[in-house]
């Protein structure tokens, strides 16, 4: 039976980050072809680019502070604590609607890598 490299991850450290959009961040905690997992911040008044994924599913469980969703052009509010599910084609965007640093966990499922459109 081939070896695996299991490795202990977090947001603090995480395989690797990155920063994107308005001081953003997104630290990576598993990243492969079939599953990305990545805990990511946006500060108050900042979101992303309205977009979508052909083939990826995403879960979206916020850990602190309220953020806001659009899909397909409806907004929803999602709380700490709670989670959102988007589907493959559907156009979305999240962004921080409160006041204090929105922080979340995305799942995606295969890995958006190469997979993303933005409008």
């Amino acid at each position: 039976m081939p070896t695996r490299d299991n490795k202990i991850v977090s947001g603090a450290q995480p395989l690797h980050s990155y920063i994107w959009g308005r001081d953003c961040t997104a630290a990576v905690l598993t990243d492969n072809a079939s599953l990305s997992i990545k805990q990511e911040t946006i500060p108050t008044g900042n979101g992303e680019q309205l977009h979508f994924h052909h083939t990826a599913v995403q879960f979206f469980f916020i850990l602190k502070g309220r953020a806001g969703f659009e899909i397909d052009a409806v907004f929803y509010t999602v709380n700490a604590n709670e989670g959102i599910l988007i589907y493959p084609g559907q156009k979305h965007r999240v962004f921080n609607e409160g006041m204090e640093e929105l922080e979340f966990i995305v799942y995606s499922q295969p890995s958006t890598n190469n997979d993303r459109v933005n409008l």
